[in-house]
């Protein structure tokens, strides 16, 4: 099986990298400095402006395998294109291709009703606004989606909504206009998996209030963050049910295999950065009278890092190929793998960079602080390590029956 890009994937990525070569590098200090500068919380004037420029450039929406609403590209052919957007962690918005709208909108097209789609998957689609997905909740643990405890509750023709949800990515920024919520309709139901529910909640219907952001080893990820909010008796009408009742672990595990292949595929992105940003800084560095990369343990870690990244994209490719042609189900066990392997192998390569700059290398001048924070998030972020692990352990022994 050759994972070599196709000529669409080829023409798209020569377009995809000019654009990031024209726009999005010089842009790194202007962005930080726009992000910086009076209220944190406002969306970033160059991310506007660059979002009309893609979208000229026909570099929009280039996800939703099996839509015409996207660039009709499988998972396989978009994987290259994550990869290139990951390298700056804000570029994938101008693209209108970040979490967690991605996900929202495959959970839309997939599942959702004519009237949902065009209430909030066009404007999605268009980048109009954005969205938030609030599943985890700080009173259990939820990397057991089953334990659960916001209640969705059936009145007349409403649904009533309780809960505290947390780590909601997008909660706090301003332009969020909607909420998919996962909670339970029927708490009693013996089989476990039939219990949960999503329903769309509209941001600004009464009883949702964000009560904080959740930094993430320091860094708020403003103007899109992480929130915790808190709904108390939201009332929301029964239309927006997404697919039906007790159908909610089925829409989340159709939302989460795409969404670990993007994030996996922007790891190697971040990791090959940072794998330049320590070549290019070991070779102009001299200590002890010779470069930096002259040193053997230098060199080792370059080697290792290379081997680490390429091994990584060949196991994500493989999982990509694997849903295109099986399907998330049958690519479970693949798509479990790339999940524990792309975020450890990113947190150590870049933990070399980061070695390789010195103090520089945790400040904020070089990125490799924050993308490293970003690359240990999401050891927990869609399915911790040890969930992952567990379900690759336990489909591997399968075959011993």
């Amino acid at each position: 099986m050759s994972f070599d890009p196709n000529p669409k994937t080829r023409e798209l990525l020569a377009r995809l990298g000019a654009f990031m070569e024209a726009h999005v590098y010089p842009n790194e200090e202007r962005y930080a400095r726009e992000v910086a500068d009076g209220d944190r919380w406002q969306p970033v004037p160059l991310i506007e402006e660059l979002k009309g420029k893609a979208r000229a450039a026909g570099l929009w929406n280039l996800f939703l395998p099996d839509s015409d609403l996207g660039a009709g590209l499988t998972n396989l052919e978009y994987a290259p294109l994550c990869e290139t957007m990951g390298r700056v962690l804000w570029a994938p918005e101008v693209f209108n291709c970040s979490a967690p709208d991605t996900g929202n909108m495959e959970v839309l097209v997939r599942y959702g009703t004519e009237a949902q789609k065009r209430d909030w998957l066009a404007p999605l689609l268009e980048g109009r606004i954005r969205s938030c997905f609030a599943m985890t909740e700080p009173a259990v643990a939820s990397s057991d989606a089953t334990n659960i405890e916001s209640a969705i509750r059936r009145d007349g023709d409403d649904y009533v909504i309780n809960g505290r949800k947390w780590w909601s990515s997008g909660a706090n920024d301003p332009r969020c206009k909607l909420f998919i919520f996962m909670g339970k309709t029927d708490p009693d139901h013996p089989d476990r998996h039939r219990q949960q529910s999503m329903i769309i909640v509209p941001r600004e219907t009464p009883g949702v209030t964000v009560l904080r952001h959740l930094p993430v080893f320091g860094y708020d990820d403003a103007p899109h963050g992480h929130g915790e909010v808190l709904f108390q008796n939201v009332r929301v009408p029964a239309s927006n049910m997404l697919l039906g009742e007790g159908r909610g672990f089925e829409i989340a595990q159709g939302r989460l295999g795409p969404g670990r292949i993007h994030h996996c595929m922007r790891l190697i992105g971040q990791a090959e950065r940072a794998l330049e940003k320590m070549c290019q800084r070991t070779k102009s560095r001299v200590a002890f009278g010779r470069p930096v990369a002259d040193q053997t343990v230098t060199l080792e870690r370059i080697a290792n890092a290379r081997i680490m990244i390429d091994q990584t994209r060949l196991l994500v490719l493989n999982a990509a190929h694997m849903m295109d042609t099986v399907g998330n189900k049958a690519a479970a066990k693949e798509i479990a793998m790339i999940k524990v392997a792309a975020p450890n192998m990113a947190c150590q390569v870049i933990d070399w960079a980061i070695q390789a700059h010195g103090g520089g290398g945790v400040s904020d001048d070089f990125g490799l602080a924050k993308a490293y924070a970003a690359a240990r998030t999401l050891r927990l972020a869609d399915g911790p390590d040890e969930v992952h692990r567990n379900q690759i352990g336990r489909l591997e022994l399968k075959q011993y029956n």
